[in-house]
């Protein structure tokens, strides 16, 4: 049953959303459990009438039924057929007062986007295309919100982007598709900011795998024994390699590394693993194998 702390923790809440002091006397506990149940009634009723932010973030999570979606979007002066993007920001700390009056000047309300709060570090920005647009301009505006947000906030951020929304039909679709993007991105790709919704790559695949086909393959790899996480300077010079096609004279330039030096430690690398990433098939089972082992762990860990 209904208590008068939940009852007057509801009448609060009506006040904080509609500035509505109501007084509530309930002398049996049928009669407080009707109250309470009809001030929830009233709140929710104001927010999904008023209160854009509330309607959109319940869209993307698969609160309206899509019969009532065009009626909603249209009490709230919302046009639902106007194609959008999605821009699904996370912040390092917790979203404060900074970090939403940057993106208010950078999207003004007159651009008609919707700054959508989705949790405590994450946030929804819903912008509409312009015609004329690319994919290409989408991408540089993913990385203008996230250099403003360095610059003028002192925030770290990463961002993933959807593909065309083009109605609030697509929303709660383009938002799942955009949370993966984040999250396959975070895991892979940490070392980068921008994760558009189409450019995951074999990390896509990784996750989406079972956990047992993961653990298989790993095996089949490196026999009983699996490597653990390399050491931080191990790993950066795996990186540097890669991102040098395997160039052994590069890499070592880049690093300012003796080539004989860069050499001893691809050859401890292969004395651990069994796998010299000199070579092109050794090297792209290395990287999808140590993919893998992240994934396991994140999953281990979660």
């Amino acid at each position: 049953m209904a208590s008068e702390l939940e009852l007057d923790k509801a009448l609060s809440e009506l006040k904080r959303i509609t500035g509505i002091t109501l007084e509530v006397k309930a002398k049996t506990p049928e009669e407080l459990e009707l109250a309470l149940t009809q001030v929830h009634c009233l709140c929710l009723a104001y927010k999904e009438k008023y209160n854009k932010n509330h309607f959109l973030q319940t869209l993307m999570t698969d609160g309206i039924p899509s019969y009532d979606i065009f009626e909603r979007a249209s009490r709230l002066h919302i046009d639902a057929e106007v194609p959008r993007v999605l821009f699904l920001v996370e912040t390092k700390g917790p979203i404060d007062d900074t970090i939403m009056e940057v993106l208010k000047n950078l999207f003004p309300s007159q651009s008609k986007t919707y700054l959508v709060s989705m949790g405590e570090r994450n946030l929804v920005i819903l912008r509409p295309l312009k015609t004329s647009e690319t994919p290409a301009d989408i991408d540089r505006l993913a990385h203008m919100i996230v250099d403003t947000l360095n610059m003028e906030a002192l925030t770290r951020v990463q961002t993933a982007y959807s593909g065309t929304v083009e109605t609030l039909m697509d929303l709660s679709a383009a938002y799942r598709e955009t949370s993966l993007a984040l999250k396959v991105g975070k895991l892979f790709y940490s070392e980068q900011t921008i994760f558009p919704y189409n450019q995951l790559g074999i990390g896509r695949l990784i996750y989406q795998l079972p956990v047992t086909i993961c653990e298989n393959f790993l095996k089949e790899i490196f026999g009983g024994e699996v490597p653990r996480t390399f050491d931080e300077e191990t790993t950066a010079t795996i990186n540097k390699f890669f991102q040098n096609n395997l160039n052994i004279a590069e890499t070592s330039r880049q690093l300012h590394m003796h080539r004989n030096t860069l050499i001893y430690r691809l050859e401890q690398i292969e004395r651990r693993t069994g796998l010299d990433i000199r070579r092109f098939e050794d090297a792209m089972t290395f990287k999808i194998a140590t993919m893998v082992i992240n994934y396991l762990q994140t999953e281990r860990n979660s």
